[in-house]
């Protein structure tokens, strides 16, 4: 074996401290004192998931990806050309330096994903698919096969995908609901395209909801994910899969120590819609909601922060129909308490269209009980964005920091706001929370608010943080303001 020269000097180092009280003639009076017998430290039992990989390795597949050619201009204009959104913009097509149009080449992809059932079918994420013009799975015994899409869901960002074979090894599912924080868990995908590469790590966090999303409540690891993951199974330490692994938190596009995971109760009930119909349905009741913190808890004298805040209400939706309003929280469905936000969404999804639920509502510093038909989730057009002129102003709110106007009736109905007050200048705690010029102020604590002295009434009764529902643009926002 040949050394560097540190490395010959520290190997030098090493046996001579090694050596050193075993020079002859020399006794422990004369020399160092004589060390005392070691003893033995307690064995360190370090978690071993060979046995697991071994056992369902074989269920987990390699998933490649051979994308729809895109049609750009010769001469340079792509994905990454800079003049493209320009273009976009004016509605203009961007044929490049050439004026021609031609056929890029086809993009190429991988993923992962796992075999659920012996015939053939194999979950994944549906990122991983959604431009697929073909899909190949390899096998851990180097078989290839093409796969059919049978459908995804973009929503929850899981595929379906099958092959034809039979008597394929298949993972064992398990139960999300029972993982903790800090609870070993495994991954297996293709990193980067090393296919059957296993990592491990712990659950960081359960329900977590990822911004953008409010759907999923994800489930939060450090375990190593990379490109090349998605689609990959989450395994407990008793080889059930937990999760898909769908995302990453990342400043360089490779895992940084936050990757997340979609709970598999969540992804069979997509599988078992679209194996069955070839699309999902899911319940819905109309509402946009955030997550309750500190200050909101607090602005609407709520003992803790838990539960989901209504933002929006649908008018003529489920929820309005029940009595839902702005402001309200919702703290437990059929006897189920809400803890976070995400759990609310997936809960509601789950529920059969045309079902009648009870949902525990937090309004006005007590409890109300109230009954709502669950509806199908369908996706609605965007609403056009509506920009509000300025005018003179004629109301101040300063322990808020707001500079307010009433808006006009054609102002209104130009903004499609069921406002009045629409802000000025911010400064103070309005501007520190996040208030901005132009805002529609809608309502304090849940309360609606419909001139400047009520404005300036609730202001002053207000405790130390207040929530303040604002219009911006055609979005309903809480912001806590907390106050001097």
């Amino acid at each position: 074996m040949t050394l560097s020269r540190s490395a010959r000097g520290a190997a030098f180092a090493v046996i001579a401290i090694v050596t050193s009280g075993l020079i002859p003639g020399v006794s422990p009076a004369q020399g160092a004192p004589a060390a005392r017998a070691a003893e033995p430290l307690p064995a360190v039992t370090m978690p071993d998931f060979s046995a697991l990989v071994e056992r369902y390795g074989p269920a987990v597949v390699n998933v490649e990806v051979v994308e729809r050619p895109q049609t750009t201009g010769r001469g340079g204009p792509d994905a990454d050309d800079p003049l493209n959104d320009f273009f976009r913009r004016f509605g203009i097509p961007n044929q490049g330096q050439g004026g021609q149009q031609r056929n890029a080449p086809p993009a190429h992809g991988t993923g992962s994903g796992f075999i659920v059932s012996p015939d053939g079918y194999i979950l994944t994420n549906a990122h991983v698919v959604a431009s697929a013009q073909t899909v190949t799975v390899r096998l851990t015994d180097r078989r290839e096969f093409q796969a059919k899409v049978v459908g995804q869901d973009e929503r929850t960002d899981v595929a379906v995908i099958k092959i034809d074979a039979t008597s394929l090894p298949v993972v064992k599912i398990g139960d999300p609901r029972l993982l903790k924080p800090g609870q070993w868990v495994v991954a297996i995908g293709s990193p980067f395209g090393f296919d059957n590469t296993a990592t491990a790590g712990i659950v960081s966090a359960t329900a977590r909801a990822l911004p953008n999303d409010t759907f999923v409540p994800f489930i939060q690891t450090d375990v190593a994910v990379n490109p090349g993951n998605s689609g990959g199974p989450l395994f407990n330490t008793r080889g059930e899969v937990v999760g898909i692994n769908s995302q990453i938190f990342s400043q360089t596009g490779s895992y940084m120590g936050l990757s997340f995971a979609i709970p598999i109760d969540m992804a069979v009930t997509v599988e078992n819609q679209i194996i069955k119909t070839g699309h999902v349905v899911r319940g819905r009741i109309g509402v946009s909601i955030v997550d309750v913190n500190a200050a909101f808890a607090e602005s609407f004298g709520l003992g803790r922060p838990r539960g989901a805040l209504v933002q929006i209400v649908e008018p003529g939706g489920p929820a309005d129909k029940a009595g839902i309003r702005p402001g309200d929280i919702i703290l437990a469905v059929n006897g189920q308490n809400i803890e976070h936000y995400g759990e609310l969404s997936l809960l509601i999804s789950n529920m059969h269209p045309g079902a009648d639920v009870h949902i525990s509502v937090w309004r006005e510093r007590k409890a109300q009980d109230m009954t709502v038909k669950i509806a199908v989730v369908s996706d609605d057009a965007d609403k056009a964005a509506v920009k509000v002129a300025k005018g003179p102003a004629n109301g101040q709110a300063e322990r808020l920091g707001l500079t307010v106007r009433v808006l006009s009736a054609e102002e209104k109905q130009q903004a499609q706001t069921s406002g009045s007050l629409v802000v000025e200048t911010v400064a103070g705690p309005a501007a520190t929370g996040g208030i901005q010029p132009g805002d529609i102020i809608l309502g304090i604590n849940g309360r609606p608010v419909h001139s400047t002295q009520e404005l300036v009434a609730m202001a002053k009764t207000a405790g130390k943080t207040v929530a303040l529902l604002i219009q911006r643009m055609d979005q309903q926002i809480f912001y806590p303001l907390r106050l001097n």
